[in-house]
């Protein structure tokens, strides 16, 4: 009698398997392989597994969401590539899994646009007009649209009414991360270029939501604070540093006295001169060493900003240094005293190392 039941369950077991395997092999096998025609997919940076197969099945790419996150975790695939891509039905999940990973989207007239970290609104509206449909125009316009910036702030949690200060230049100047970016081709609107570049920034920042609430500073300012590291740092080691130099002149009620944020003030850009006596004595929200700055500051971002300047605002180095300077070749010093800070410099100069325009 035993026995039997032994049998009974191994045959069981054997037709769960069966069944389960059956399964799996149908779900991830084409929706239809006869049907041809081609859908724009967008898989966004960061996508998982698991949004990855729900927007497929959505699309009706795919038969079965769970099969596909089978296949993607028995084969240890974890590379998916942000994109737009068109993909049929008559392709199977390793197929569709495979295209994925390459990161090469099949659509003919689709563009990449790398938006890099330091540049400001300026150089994106350019960039923007250098590979798209639209004009610097469209973007400037955009930005001086109140209710589409309202519009933003209602949607993301990290953009508030700071960003409609009468003296901030453009309100969405350090909002939007860089990166490289794939869009379905040269007429995309700049309100999507902006929804993307936005929904990163979003991820990014949602990491050190918890910390940001609990730091002293909004989150305006500490992408203030990450748009002067990274315009003043060359090597990621230093921008910690960096950031407990401003925060140590902002406790002490001291000028940060930072030259990019007088440069992006007086919309000089950063190589093209050195700044006039005029430039640095003139009061502007943005300008950290003119008048009527001390112990704050600019009024808003200054530039794009990387993950590493955003870091190091958020968790600086506790250190006692109010002054740093750095070298051509992008080395930074750090320094206590004033004295010590201009026999840096002097040093500097003396070796030629001290940076010239």
């Amino acid at each position: 009698m035993a026995k039997k039941i032994i049998i009974i369950v191994v045959a069981l077991i054997i037709m769960v398997i069966f069944s389960i395997y059956t399964w799996y092999i149908f779900n991830i096998m084409p929706v239809d392989k006869y049907d041809i025609a081609s859908y724009n997919i967008e898989i966004p940076m960061g996508s998982s597994s698991s949004t990855i197969a729900k927007k497929l099945k959505t699309e009706g790419i795919i038969k079965n969401e769970l099969a596909f996150k089978i296949y993607v975790k028995l084969n240890n695939i974890n590379n998916f590539q942000a994109g737009i891509y068109n993909l049929t039905k008559n392709l199977s999940t390793k197929e569709i899994v495979e295209i994925l990973q390459t990161g090469k989207v099949n659509g003919k007239d689709s563009i990449s646009i790398t938006f890099v970290e330091g540049k400001n609104m300026r150089w994106i509206s350019k960039k923007i007009a250098e590979t798209t449909n639209n004009t610097e125009e469209d973007v400037y316009s955009l930005l001086e649209n109140k209710e589409y910036i309202d519009s933003l702030i209602e949607k993301y949690w990290f953009l508030t009414d700071e960003i409609k200060n009468e003296n901030i230049y453009y309100p969405l100047e350090g909002y939007l991360f860089p990166d490289t970016y794939e869009f379905e081709n040269k007429d995309i609107k700049v309100e999507k270029i902006f929804e993307k570049l936005l929904n990163q920034m979003d991820k990014k920042l949602s990491v050190y939501k918890n910390d940001i609430e609990k730091s002293k500073y909004s989150v305006h300012e500490i992408l203030s604070t990450a748009a002067i590291i990274e315009n003043e740092a060359v090597f990621d080691a230093d921008r910690k540093d960096i950031a407990g130099v401003i925060y140590n002149r902002l406790k002490e009620n001291m000028s940060i006295q930072s030259d990019v944020t007088t440069y992006y003030a007086f919309k000089i850009e950063m190589g093209s001169r050195d700044l006039y006596l005029s430039d640095i004595n003139k009061y502007n929200p943005y300008n950290t060493r003119g008048p009527n700055m001390t112990g704050k500051l600019p009024v808003g971002p200054i530039s794009m900003v990387s993950i590493a300047s955003i870091e190091a605002a958020i968790n600086p180095n506790e250190n006692n240094y109010i002054y740093f300077v750095a070298d051509k070749n992008g080395k930074v010093y750090f320094t206590r005293t004033y004295d010590e800070h201009m026999t840096k410099v002097n040093e500097l100069k003396n070796s030629g190392l001290w940076i010239q325009f």
